[in-house]
C-alpha cells in the first residue's frame, strides 16, 4: 500500500470530516499559499508539472485541461462532476462522506487557477445525504472566512454550490452534466465547442471529478516533484481503485498508479473465496473491455497507458472481479439492459443499438438460435464509433470483449437457450 494515504487520510486521522480537525492537520495552508503566494496562471503551471491526470476516467491532464480555458472571457465557472454511476465505482462517495474539506479545498484551488467565481458540485440523485452534508460544510466555511469574498485578504472571492441530480448515468458525461444543471433535459452537446470555451451557460467552464480535484491541496503544498515521486512516470500519484465482485475484502484502496492487478486483488483484496480461480475482470465498471485473467494480465500495472497494450481501459478503475463460476454471456446481458436503459435515445445507433442488442441476448438466452452470437456481434458493430457521447462506445464493451474472449459461453446458450 501507499506508505501514506493523500486522498483517504481520514484513515489515517481520525474525525477528519469534521472542519476543525482539518484545520489541525493543515487544512486550507495550501488554499492560502495559492491564493496568496501565486499567480492563477503559477497553479495551473504547477498542476501541469505535477502530471495529475483527470481521475474520472478518460484520464486527461488536469493543468492542460485548465489551459484550455478561452482567454480574456468572463465570467468563468468551475463545476464538479460529482455523478458516480458507474457500476463497481464507490470511491468518490466515501472522499466525500470523510475527507469532505480536502475536497472542498481543491475546488477551491481550482476556482482561483481557473478565475472562477462560482463553483458548482453536481451529485448524483442517489447523494442526497453527502449534498446535504456538503451545503451544510460549505456554511461552516463561510462562517470561519474560508469561502466567501476576498479570501485571505485578496481579490479572489468564490462561492460554492450542491445541486441535486435525478440518478441518471448520462449525466456523468460532462456536457449532459451542464445540460442538467441548466435545467434541460440531460443530453450530450455536439463539440465543438468544448466546455473550455461555451461550458456552464456558454461560458468557460472548467469540469473535474471529485477524486482529482481533492489531490489539489497536497500539490499545492508539497510540490509537483513530490507528487511525480508518486506512481509512474507517465501517471504520477495513487489511484483508488473501487475493488469488488468475487473477492475476500473488497473496498477502496488507496494505491501508486502502476500497481498490478495480482497486487490489488491477493494482496489488499484477500484472494478469491473459496479457492476458486479468477476467470475474468472488469477494470473500469461495466465501461471498458473485459480481461481474461492470464497472469500476463494480473502482472499489468493500473496505469492509464499499461491497460490499453493490454486491451482494456482505467477508466474510474472500479475493478470488479469475477471467479470460474460466472457466465461471461450473463454478465453481457446485465450490463446491456443498465446501458439500454440509462441511454438518453438522442443518437440513433445507442437508442436503436442497445435495444438491438438487448433483444438478441434476451433471445440467447431464453431460446438460444443459431446465429445469434453473430447477429449480437454485427449489433455492436453497428453502434461503434457512431455515436454523440461515449456512452454508445461503453454499451458494446462487454459484448464485443465477452463474445471475442469468452466465446463458448455464449456459444452454449446459442445451442441451449437456458
Amino acid at each position: 500500500m501507499a506508505s501514506e494515504h493523500i486522498l483517504l487520510r481520514h484513515r489515517d486521522v481520525a474525525g477528519l470530516e469534521r472542519l476543525d480537525v482539518y484545520l489541525e492537520h493543515g487544512g486550507f495552508a495550501a488554499l492560502r499559499a495559492a491564493v496568496t503566494t501565486k499567480s492563477p496562471a503559477e497553479v495551473i503551471d504547477l498542476v501541469k508539472a505535477s502530471g495529475l491526470r483527470g481521475r474520472g476516467g478518460a484520464g486527461f491532464p488536469t493543468g492542460v485541461k485548465w489551459s484550455f480555458l478561452s482567454p480574456n472571457v468572463f465570467p468563468r465557472y468551475v463545476v464538479v462532476n460529482a455523478d458516480e454511476s458507474e457500476p463497481g465505482t464507490f470511491k468518490d462517495r466515501e472522499i466525500l462522506e470523510r475527507n469532505p474539506f480536502q475536497f472542498l479545498e481543491g475546488v477551491a484551488i481550482c476556482a482561483y487557477a481557473a478565475q472562477a467565481a462560482s463553483a458548482y458540485i453536481y451529485c448524483r440523485g442517489e447523494f442526497w445525504d453527502l449534498a446535504e452534508g456538503l451545503e451544510r460544510r460549505i456554511a461552516e466555511l463561510k462562517e470561519r472566512r474560508l469561502l466567501g469574498a476576498n479570501l485571505f485578504g485578496s481579490d479572489f472571492s468564490l462561492e460554492i454550490f450542491v445541486h441535486l441530480g435525478a440518478g441518471a448515468y448520462i449525466c456523468g458525461e460532462e456536457t449532459a452534466l451542464l445540460e442538467s444543471l441548466e435545467g434541460k433535459l440531460g443530453q450530450p452537446r455536439l463539440r465543438p465547442p468544448f466546455p473550455a470555451a461555451k461550458g456552464l451557460y456558454a461560458r468557460p467552464t472548467v469540469v473535474n471529478n471529485v477524486e482529482t480535484l481533492t489531490n489539489l491541496p497536497p500539490i499545492v503544498e508539497r510540490g509537483a516533484e513530490w507528487y511525480r515521486s508518486i506512481g509512474t512516470k507517465d501517471s504520477p500519484g495513487t489511484k483508488v481503485f473501487s475493488l469488488s465482485g468475487h473477492v475476500a475484502r473488497p473496498g477502496n484502496y488507496e494505491l501508486p498508479l502502476g500497481t498490478t492487478f495480482r497486487s490489488l486483488i491477493f494482496d489488499h483484496g484477500g484472494g478469491v473465496p473459496g479457492g476458486r480461480t479468477i476467470k475474468a475482470i472488469l477494470p473500469a465498471g461495466a465501461s471498458a473491455p473485459m480481461l481474461r485473467a492470464t497472469d500476463e494480465v494480473l502482472d499489468t500495472p493500473m496505469d492509464y497507458e499499461s491497460l490499453p497494450k493490454a486491451g482494456s481501459m482505467l477508466g474510474s478503475a472500479s475493478i470488479i472481479v469475477m471467479d470460474e463460476s460466472v457466465d461471461v454471456a450473463w454478465v453481457a446481458l446485465k450490463t446491456t439492459r443498465f446501458f439500454k436503459h440509462e441511454s438518453c435515445g438522442k443518437c440513433t445507433p445507442c437508442r436503436e443499438g442497445t435495444y438491438w442488442m438487448l433483444q438478441a441476448l434476451e433471445r440467447l438466452h431464453n431460446e438460444g438460435a443459431p446465429g445469434q452470437v453473430d447477429l449480437l456481434v454485427a449489433v455492436a458493430r453497428g453502434i461503434e464509433g457512431k455515436c454523440l457521447c461515449p456512452l454508445g462506445e461503453f454499451s458494446i464493451m462487454p459484448v464485443t470483449s465477452g463474445v471475442d474472449r469468452f466465446r463458448p459461453d455464449f456459444s452454449a446458450h446459442e445451442a441451449n437457450g437456458r
